[in-house]
């Protein structure tokens, strides 16, 4: 049985940013690493545009995995940022719950490293919980293809929302017209066929 149509509303929709980590970087084998870089900071980019709530976790940070990647400390300064010190489903830190309820918001966009691990058991406990899930695919990483369709399938059967950061994007904005420029800057800066395109069409129309 098909299920209704759920739209991301950007004013009901909060980012989760989880382990995203230098040691657990390491591990992704399942996209490419510039891509996968681009990504994660494509999802960055319109938590900023769109100003949605955006909470950042790692785990074990003093272990192996690492300490979280800078740029995502550096984008968002203050932002909660809760450090595990090791569970390794985020849900299960009081503290990470409480940022993410302290939002006010009932839909989760969620991405992190790695996707059966610290993406799916955070976003099936939020699912539990009355939550609302839209996973980020390709902002989010693990060991192969195998792991990854594994936990897809495992999230999508608990009702999570598979998309992209793209598609993310183009749901939260609803209308071109809503901002033309600041929609074809933020998919030009991640995006190089969409830089073409628009400089093909600024210089069509002479637009700057």
């Amino acid at each position: 049985m098909s299920k209704p149509y759920t739209r991301l509303d950007k004013n009901n929709a909060a980012v989760l940013l989880v382990d995203h980590q230098a040691g657990l970087l390491s591990l992704v084998r399942d996209i490419e690493p510039d891509m996968f870089n681009n990504n994660v900071l494509a999802l960055a980019s319109l938590a900023e545009y769109f100003k949605l709530p955006t909470v950042l976790t790692t785990s074990f940070e003093d272990g192996p995995n690492g300490p979280l990647i800078p740029e995502l400390k550096e984008r968002f300064p203050q932002a909660p940022y809760i450090a595990r010190p090791g569970q390794i489903n985020a849900w299960d830190n009081e503290d990470f719950v409480k940022a993410i309820k302290d939002t006010g918001r009932k839909q989760l966009i969620i991405a992190g490293v790695v996707t059966e691990v610290c993406v799916a058991f955070p976003a099936l406990s939020a699912i539990e919980e009355g939550f609302e899930v839209f996973v980020v695919t390709d902002a989010s990483g693990t060991f192969n293809e195998f792991t990854r369709h594994s936990a897809w399938n495992r999230m999508a059967a608990a009702g999570a929302q598979l998309m992209t950061w793209f598609g993310i994007a183009c749901e939260l904005h609803r209308d071109w017209r809503n901002d033309v420029e600041g929609l074809a800057s933020l998919f030009s800066n991640h995006i190089p066929d969409y830089r073409n395109l628009i400089d093909s069409y600024n210089a069509q129309t002479g637009n700057k």
